[in-house]
């Protein structure tokens, strides 16, 4: 049973379930799917509910009905610690529409502090659990090696990753298609003209890094251009970027970095040879951050469909909720190239 209300030009008094159903002129078990599993019904039906539910300002008592269904009606979300001097655009994004998402599904996110280590991270689940406070985990920032899934999937706490490099054989995830994009911006530059393209990525080991690096590698090959000694890797951060890609300065027409940060490293570097980026060399970054489209000359960039992402996570973490043994579910995104004034030149001899 809701508060009491006058909305909708009611004079007080409880808003039952009953009521809500008679304004939008359904079943009272349609209400409550629309509560609690909206996703059973059709977009044109829940969109009739919720208007009612709005009109009459129904709000369910969230202790009872978690007494009924027993569920908290909460997934959990671990924020682990950023470094000095990075920021995390793709992160907070991916947050953003992942809770958005949860919220139009009847959950809400629950963030809690994710230490570094995998043993504490694991302890830090198996409190939550142990407190009935989530019904199921979003994992983000997967690697090789990642514990975290192993250890849910174990114990059967529901859970969907967003990286498919640790979750492999152990559970649901979705994921981006590094490879298409930068395969897509390779094949965007040698269509401008361009046959010395190279790339600029992270070191060899991490799943993101080298599916990125993959794309290119792969992408190169197809159109019978040379990569040997045209890849260059930086950890994520302009200044070590700069120096790495100094390199290749003077030998490439074209840079393909696997983030918009190493890119903006490419930018300085180019500087510092007396080349200007999008004129002399055209760049391409990764990520499509914030700053890519305020930088002079604006930064050609992959996007990554993290709106989709959120959407797919919520969707498949509900289902596993629900049926916990039920085959694994993966998902991969393709990126979009998004196209700027640093590629759209063509190259200089």
């Amino acid at each position: 049973m809701a508060r009491t209300t006058s909305a909708g030009g009611r004079k007080g008094g409880p808003v039952t379930l009953a009521l809500v159903a008679q304004r939008a002129g359904v079943s009272t078990q349609t209400v409550s799917n629309a509560l609690n599993s909206p996703e059973l019904l059709a977009p044109a039906t829940l969109k009739r509910v919720r208007e009612a539910l709005d009109e009459l300002d129904y709000r369910p008592h969230q202790a009872a009905r978690s007494l009924r269904t027993r569920s908290s009606r909460l997934i959990g979300y671990g924020v682990q610690p950023t470094p000095p001097g990075l920021s995390t655009p793709v992160s907070d994004h991916f947050l953003h529409a992942l809770s958005d998402s949860a919220d139009q599904a009847g959950y809400r996110i629950l963030l809690f502090a994710a230490p570094l280590g995998a043993d504490d991270e694991a302890e830090r689940y198996d409190e939550l659990l142990r407190e009935h406070s989530v019904d199921g985990f979003v994992l983000s920032n997967t690697y090789r090696g990642d514990k975290r899934p192993g250890w849910l999937h174990k114990n059967a706490v529901p859970f969907i990753a967003f990286g498919r490099w640790s979750a492999k054989d152990t559970g649901d995830w979705v994921d981006v298609d590094g490879a298409h994009g930068t395969a897509a911006a390779v094949d965007h530059l040698v269509a401008a003209g361009h046959r010395k393209i190279a790339f600029l990525g992270w070191p060899r080991g991490s799943g993101v890094g080298d599916d990125r690096a993959g794309g290119w590698r792969e992408a190169m090959r197809r159109h019978d251009l040379p990569i040997r000694d045209l890849r260059v890797s930086s950890v994520d951060d302009v200044d070590a970027a700069r120096t790495a890609v100094a390199r290749v300065v003077g030998r490439a027409t074209a840079v393909v970095a696997a983030s918009d940060t190493l890119a903006l490293g490419c930018y300085r570097a180019l500087r510092d040879a007396g080349l200007s980026p999008g004129r002399d060399v055209a760049v391409v970054g990764f990520d499509d951050s914030p700053a890519a489209g305020l930088l002079s000359p604006s930064l050609s960039s992959v996007r990554q469909p993290l709106d989709e992402v959120g959407r797919a996570c919520t969707r498949i973490l509900m289902a596993r909720i629900k049926e916990p043994d039920s085959a694994p579910e993966r998902v991969l995104l393709a990126p979009e190239l998004i196209i700027r004034e640093s590629s759209s030149a063509e190259p200089r001899p």
